[in-house]
């Protein structure tokens, strides 16, 4: 398998407003892919497709080697929505283990690891309907691990999460790049955008520009990532 990921000319139309536009993008094995781009530019759209939550308009697209919707390979795949899928009336270690056990994972011990990373060891028998925003997105990303997937497809993990944990996290996404976990993440985060191995700047739906952070800083002539999103997007006097 060349690529985890691999897409051509995907879109998306709701009625008139045109979500993703005509998006090729390759995304190889063991990197972390960031898609960069301020809210409402399709990142969270084009995720959903990749997984086969929303239909595509038109184009191609395949992940794990499987055309989209990808449900033979949904099994290896972790998936962590940016509004949060947990079930609020369970317990943060109910949810970890009720979605480890969809794909198989019933080990206890897998399970404690996974909420010890998240940071969640004192609020594992806490229902997640008294949780702060960012202790349930602790929570879901715990769900997005447990079962050690092959691919990590992660809507702006680390919202309401302190920067220390934050660092943690990023910390533990090398780790599974090393072991060969790919990831893709959307961010509109710059600290976080240096962290991506690649990265594609998404505005109104277009991928406007693909390459490493140093690329693309190079590409636009600017020291800075926020610089350069600026200059490709055209709205560095906006």
């Amino acid at each position: 398998m060349e690529y985890v990921i691999e897409t051509q000319g995907l879109s998306k139309s709701f009625g008139s407003l045109q979500a993703v536009r005509e998006v090729s993008l390759r995304v190889e094995p063991g990197e972390t892919y960031g898609l960069l781009g301020p809210n409402g530019s399709g990142k969270t759209t084009l995720m959903r497709m990749l997984v086969g939550l929303v239909r595509p308009t038109r184009g191609t697209g395949g992940v794990l080697g499987e055309e989209i919707p990808p449900d033979r390979v949904l099994s290896r795949i972790g998936y962590m929505t940016q509004a949060g899928a947990l079930y609020q009336e369970l317990t943060v270690g109910e949810n970890v283990a009720f979605f480890g056990a969809l794909s198989g994972v019933t080990s206890k011990e897998r399970i404690q690891e996974v909420i010890a990373l998240v940071g969640l060891e004192d609020r594992a028998k806490s229902t997640v309907g008294t949780l702060s925003g960012g202790l349930k997105q602790r929570a879901s990303l715990a769900c997005a691990l447990v079962h050690n997937p092959q691919l990590l497809i992660l809507d702006e993990p680390t919202v309401g999460v302190d920067p220390q944990l934050r660092s943690i996290f990023w910390d533990h996404f090398r780790k599974l790049n090393q072991q060969g976990v790919t990831i893709l993440v959307s961010s509109h985060v710059m600290d976080e955008a240096a962290r991506c191995t690649r990265l594609g700047l998404m505005r109104e739906g277009s991928l406007l520009a693909e390459g490493s952070p140093g690329e693309l800083k190079s590409q636009a002539g600017t020291g800075d990532l926020e610089g350069a999103f600026l200059k490709i997007a055209g709205g560095s006097h906006a």
